[in-house]
């Protein structure tokens, strides 16, 4: 399949920009709507660079306010991530700041746990009470009976104190419910992760193959932008999707997979491109181990045997893995971000890390290139306190190569008491609801909980089943953590607050400073306020604090990044060179290649359900920012045309979806295309919201997550693979 003409992308892409200039009109109806707005009588315009914070790519911005008001963002110039242009969500962030649905205070559980009732208490009351209880878990249980599951780098303070306070478990959703197979993948192949944000190359690629990756639904700023300039170079791109996505329609070749069988593909790729030589041969020699054996093992995996598994021809295999060889090593085969699908993640990251092995391009332009950071030391705080007892997420080393915290290790912990009890969850910007899978399993744990504390922006499903709630101020608001990337470019940035919070929201430094001193741990927080402790890193870094204040970012000198400009040629695996044959897997008791296991069928009329994100949406953290629900304010279902005659479903009408554990979901909306398989089903992740404190979002669309009451659990590394679930249809009434 062709890909898209320049013209008509272009057109595209200029369709993002009308929608961004309307914005404008939006804003200003919110400006004026909003109820509260904590503004200094000022006239003019003032401008102040931060970064951003919708989602994890943190890029840099310029931050405008006009006549006391925050007006609008847009990208720093000298951000090398943005390159001065944001996302719609980054310029939607405005939104934020006048989200009439913000938390405002903080609050303390009047009744039960779920029934989102509350009593506004000071600041003091709050900490006092969440320092009690507390201290009273650490002399009852231990102090790693805390837990903190965390997201973003607003997080970084909290996990200071509960360091300081003695816990080891802090966990992330990022690594067990998203990257994690694909980082443990790569690690076993070529020693090294592909960071965060990805250290891929796509600028200079020849050939870009996308599997189940939605550049350009999936918004990573750098990635779009670099995505655009290879679809203007006219790249050969290659996309593996059971829907026919956004980067779908910018393909010369696009793959729908039945879902579930994407190793079979790879296997069958790496079969035709090893038996007809097409590797690079230098590279592999040089620097390869174990490939006598990958090249025996693979010989059973035919384009012919893929065929019936994965429905692609033989001779689109064939093709498509000849088009990666002819532009080797300049191919890159992306290694996605949300890898946690079928429960072989970790094998099928591995398989991918293989095929990218295949073409040569590690340390290579046009594949993954070396990334770079800014020499910034940390602040010199006193060491923590040593755990006798270790981590709880994962008892006997049960998955042995999971190299971060497992979060639904710490609820099964939670709900067991195995190896030790766990009594007490922070939750700092992260919907534990929408984000691990099966929800009953986490309210069965919170109810083993003595203690339960969520900071987060807004009343999150999650928020509704705490002790305690404490109201975030907006990275707009606040400042944070340095950010010093790896990346192509070295370089330091600094968030700072733009406008003051309209209510009693903190910023989260404070709160987690406050509670240390309640803890009596003020010792490891000795600096006054967040600035003095800013200046205290760039300065003693020999770095000019003023220029970082004025400019937002200090961009450092380049340095090499490929092989061929003078990076040493390093693999930092066990035989010190790229694995196509793992001993470490084999030692533990694991295929030292990957092998194909054929995916669970649901039951007869059931469809899997899929999901995926928008451009204009992260996760369920921005339903009710009112300029991006402007933009999208529901999701939709997608369903086959052929599907929809035979269920009598039609476009823009209502359905709710069932899933094969009879759980029923929110009305939503149904997209009849037939850009999607017709034994699959996809959705938005991040709608349906059912806290009823979201005005906004509440029961607007569905939940995917809601629905997602299976998952497979990765043996290498305890990931969760929610892509099992299937649905069916039920009217709506």
């Amino acid at each position: 399949m062709n890909s898209l003409s320049r013209r008509k992308f272009l057109k595209i892409s200029s369709a993002t920009v009308v929608t961004a200039a309307a914005l404008t009109g939006t804003l200003n109806t919110i400006v004026k709507s909003a109820d509260k707005i904590n503004q200094k009588q000022e006239k003019g315009i003032r401008k102040i660079p931060t970064y951003c914070d919708i989602c994890f790519w943190k890029c840099g911005a310029i931050a405008y306010v006009k006549d006391g008001k925050l007006w609008k963002v847009e990208g720093n110039p000298l951000d090398p991530l943005s390159e001065g242009r944001l996302c719609p969500r980054g310029t939607g962030g405005v939104g934020a700041h006048y989200d009439k649905d913000r938390l405002k205070s903080p609050l303390i559980r009047k009744s039960h746990r779920g029934e989102e009732k509350w009593i506004e208490v000071t600041w003091d009351e709050a900490i006092d009470y969440i320092a009690e209880k507390m201290k009273k878990i650490k002399t009852n249980y231990g102090p790693e009976a805390v837990a903190l599951f965390s997201h973003g780098i607003g997080g970084n303070f909290f996990k200071h104190t509960l360091k300081a306070y003695g816990s080891p478990n802090i966990s992330a959703p990022s690594f067990a419910q998203c990257r994690g197979p694909r980082d443990v993948g790569f690690r076993l192949t070529f020693g090294e992760d592909v960071s965060s944000p990805e250290r891929t190359d796509i600028r200079n690629s020849k050939c870009l193959v996308l599997i189940g990756s939605h550049l350009g639904e999936n918004m990573h700023n750098t990635q779009v932008q670099e995505f655009a300039e290879v679809i203007e170079k006219d790249a050969s791109i290659i996309v593996v999707d059971p829907r026919y996505s956004i980067a779908a329609s910018k393909a010369k070749y696009y793959l729908p997979i039945k879902p579930g069988t994407d190793l079979a593909l790879i296997l069958a790729w790496m079969n035709v491109i090893v038996n007809e030589n097409l590797y690079d041969k230098e590279f592999v020699e040089n620097y390869g181990f174990g490939f006598e054996q990958f090249a025996s093992e693979i010989q059973q995996y035919t384009p012919e045997w893929a065929y019936p598994e994965t429905t692609i021809q033989p001779d689109v295999i064939r093709a498509t893995a000849r088009e990666m060889a002819l532009h080797k090593p300049a191919t890159l085969i992306h290694p996605g971000r949300h890898v946690t699908w079928y429960g072989d993640d970790a094998q099928r990251s591995r398989a991918i890390a293989m095929l990218n092995a295949l073409m040569g391009n590690w340390g290579r332009k046009g594949g993954f290139y070396y990334p770079q950071s800014m020499d910034v030391v940390g602040y010199p705080y006193p060491e923590y306190p040593k755990s006798e007892r270790g981590k709880v997420d994962n008892p006997d080393n049960k998955y042995p190569f999971a190299h971060e915290t497992i979060t639904t290790g710490i609820r099964e912990a939670t709900l067991t008491g195995n190896p030790y009890p766990v009594k007490g969850w922070l939750v700092y910007a992260t919907n534990l609801l929408q984000a691990l899978p099966n929800e009953e399993e986490t309210i069965k744990a919170i109810q083993n909980l003595d203690l339960m504390v969520v900071v987060d922006v807004i009343p999150s499903e999650i928020a509704g089943w705490a002790d305690v709630v404490l109201p975030e101020s907006i990275y707009l608001e606040r400042h944070d953590d340095l950010n010093v990337e790896w990346f192509r470019d070295p370089f330091i940035a600094i968030r700072q607050p733009i406008v003051d919070p309209p209510n009693d929201q903190k910023p989260n430094w404070w709160m987690a400073k406050k509670l240390a001193e309640k803890l009596d741990l003020g010792h490891y927080f000795p600096w006054k306020n967040i600035d003095e402790y800013l200046e205290n890193r760039v300065t003693n870094s020999g770095y000019d604090y003023n220029e970082l204040k004025t400019k937002g970012i200090i961009r450092g000198e380049k340095q090499p990044i490929y092989f061929d400009e003078g990076v040493p040629i390093e693999f930092p695996t066990p035989t010190g060179k790229v694995e196509f044959y793992s001993l470490q897997l084999a030692q533990a008791g694991f295929d030292p290649i990957p092998k194909y296991l054929k995916p669970k069928e649901g039951p007869p009329g059931y469809f899997r359900l899929l999901y995926g994100r928008a451009p204009v949406h992260s996760f369920s953290r921005t339903q009710t920012n009112p300029v991006l629900m402007d933009m999208m304010d529901e999701n939709e279902v997608w369903v086959n045309t052929d599907v929809a005659e035979r269920y009598g479903l039609e476009n823009g009408k209502y359905v709710r979806l069932k899933n094969q554990d009879d759980v029923v979901s929110n009305k939503i909306k149904v997209r009849v295309t037939e850009r999607i398989r017709t034994d699959c089903v996809y959705m938005v992740h991040g709608f349906g919201h059912r806290s009823r404190a979201l005005s906004s979002a509440y029961l607007k669309g569905a939940s995917d997550a809601q629905l997602i009451t299976k998952y497979e659990v990765d043996p290498l590394m305890g990931g969760t693979a929610m892509n099992v679930n299937f649905v069916t249809f039920e009217a709506e009434v």
